[in-house]
């Protein structure tokens, strides 16, 4: 019997349900107007949530990797649509957050003719994507989705661009799924050495002082219960970079605060004090080790990571413990020795109450002034019982938030580290709310940063998305000026901004809203918008003079820390 010929578009949209994908985001155009047709009939089996914008549709794509574990998939038309992707794309690529970009293309005949919105995406995209690929004929649809999915998820996860010539949308083919788990020459995950784990086991056993750094690859190695029969075993106190926030609660004993430029004070001066430094997961970012001559110079160097290529890269390790953390943390859990590093521990104990005093009680309990930043996120965190999805934007809001946002539960924080996309906030929550639907998503952004994408307000609107927006509101582009007034003398140039009305543009979008300008006000507005069914912008007017502490310089030594 003859199999049944369906279009292009009908097998990869066969090929995405194959795939286990029920939420698109995505905004139609010319290019890839048969597949958004054959989207018309599956409109039961896929969710498409059009956005305003297709940046938006590619950072919403990561915001719903980031929460739900799953790969994100955004659909854009080619020209414009696909170039507006770019920024999310790479955004996905230094954040290792697996997305699926499928874009329309010009029919194949036309390729390299500089037909209407035809662009070359297959080269703009090579060096920020794992892979990129144009599918010029409807035959090689499933293989080619099937690979997509693979490569973005697999190993260290990223972005798989697919670019979609139009006349392979509409071209007939017999559809079979297709599925693939191996490719060859790519080794996703390296083969654990039992030699590594026995070698790095034996130096945190002798370890007096061993440290450990927490990042995001333990979130996406799903290995934070490895993580915390690792670290309890053997007594070793942690710090968590930016994107490793909730891989380990904060109020877990062991947990001593954030590493890097804006990281608490312990972390970093410990990092020049340890004898073993154990990094997890992590990449030793600039912003992490702040000058690369001065870092953890006295310390054994164990760095536990899937990607061999970020071996050796910043640090020069003494032991690398190659393969997938959730295998490798365990495997060496099991040789251990049951430790107890209780003076160590301790010794953080001074660097806490110092900090506390110097920045912390100042800033989340201030005696008089405006409202500060810090206070509003300290006050959202505590209302929601520290259970919330924590989105932000990027600036000041971001490192308030990432300092005094407190998280239970994993997969909890979603936020641009390694690009710092402003504009990535308002998008990445709508994708966070699709992606944990039963979750609380608060999402906290300054004035410069919700303009740059407020369209998506229109996505909430359509959608009825479900986003607490706690607007930072200093009248100015607040990280830049803090640079400005440490290292520019107070030269603000081009900082201070004229604002809107927020909670107009809100209302015009049918979503509630609320400007607070005094202390006593706070707590209500807090509990008024927690209780809101649906979105809800709460705009705190917050001093404008605010500076993020600890801070350390950057470039400089990371126990050179500025404490105000």
């Amino acid at each position: 019997m003859e199999k049944q010929l369906i279009t292009g578009s009908e097998a990869l949209v066969r090929s995405l349900i194959h795939e286990g994908v029920h939420t698109l985001f995505g905004y139609p155009g010319g290019a890839i107007m048969p597949v958004y047709d054959c989207l018309y009939d599956y409109k039961e089996k896929l969710q498409h949530v059009l956005v305003r914008h297709e940046q938006g549709a590619a950072h919403a794509a990561q915001g719903y990797a980031r929460v739900s574990g799953e790969v994100g998939v955004c659909v854009v038309t080619s020209g414009p649509g696909a170039t507006n992707a770019i920024t999310g794309i790479g955004d996905a690529m230094l954040d290792s957050t697996p997305i699926v970009v499928i874009a329309g293309q010009v029919v194949s005949s036309l390729l390299g003719s500089d037909a209407f919105q035809e662009i070359d995406l297959v080269s703009l995209t090579q060096p920020i994507t794992k892979w990129s690929y144009q599918i010029r004929r409807a035959e090689d649809i499933p293989w080619a989705v099937a690979r997509a999915f693979y490569v973005a998820r697999s190993g260290r996860p990223g972005p798989v661009v697919l670019d979609f010539a139009k006349n392979a949308q509409i071209e007939k083919v017999a559809y079979e799924p297709c599925t693939i788990d191996y490719i060859r020459s790519y080794v996703p995950v390296p083969e654990m050495d039992p030699k590594a784990i026995a070698e790095a086991a034996a130096i945190i056993n002798s370890a007096k002082k061993p440290w450990a750094l927490v990042g995001q690859g333990v979130e996406l190695g799903e290995a934070q219960n490895e993580l915390m029969e690792f670290l309890e075993k053997a007594d070793i106190p942690a710090g968590c970079t930016l994107l490793g926030l909730s891989a380990l609660p904060s109020a877990h004993p062991l947990n001593k605060g954030m590493l890097g430029m804006h990281g608490n004070l312990g972390p970093n001066l410990k990092t020049n004090e340890c004898d073993v430094l154990i990094a997890i997961g992590m990449r030793f970012d600039d912003r992490v080790t702040g000058n690369l001559k001065t870092y953890a110079k006295q310390a054994k160097i164990i760095h536990f990571d899937i990607d061999p290529a970020e071996v050796d890269k910043n640090v020069k390790t003494t032991v690398a413990v190659l393969g997938d953390c959730k295998e490798t943390l365990a495997a060496v859990t099991e040789l251990l020795e049951k430790n107890n590093h209780r003076e160590w521990r301790d010794s953080f104990l001074p660097c806490e109450e110092k900090e506390y005093e110097a920045v912390v009680e100042k800033e989340i309990h201030p005696k008089e002034g405006q409202i500060t930043m810090g206070e509003v996120i300290h006050a959202v965190s505590e209302a929601t019982n520290h259970q919330a999805v924590l989105v932000t934007d990027v600036g000041q809001n971001q490192m308030f938030a990432a300092r005094y946002f407190k998280f239970s539960q994993k997969r909890s924080m979603v936020t641009s580290g390694g690009l710092g996309t402003m504009g990535f906030g308002l998008p990445a929550a709508i994708g966070a709310a699709f992606g944990a639907p039963n979750r609380t998503v608060c999402f906290f952004c300054g004035d410069g940063g919700l303009q740059m994408t407020i369209q998506e307000l229109g996505t909430i609107m359509e959608t009825g998305t479900n986003v607490k927006i706690i607007l930072l509101n200093n009248s100015f582009l607040g990280m830049v000026r803090q640079w400005q007034e440490l290292f520019f003398k107070e030269r603000y140039s081009n900082t201070p901004m004229i604002n809107p009305d927020f909670v107009k543009i809100a209302s015009a979008y049918g979503i509630k809203g609320r400007k607070v300008q005094q202390r006593e006000e706070l707590a209500g507005a807090i509990e008024e918008m927690l209780a809101t069914d649906g979105s809800y912008l709460l705009e705190v007017e917050v001093e404008q003079v605010g500076m993020v502490y600890p801070m350390v310089p950057a470039g400089d030594t990371v126990t050179n820390v500025m404490l105000g």
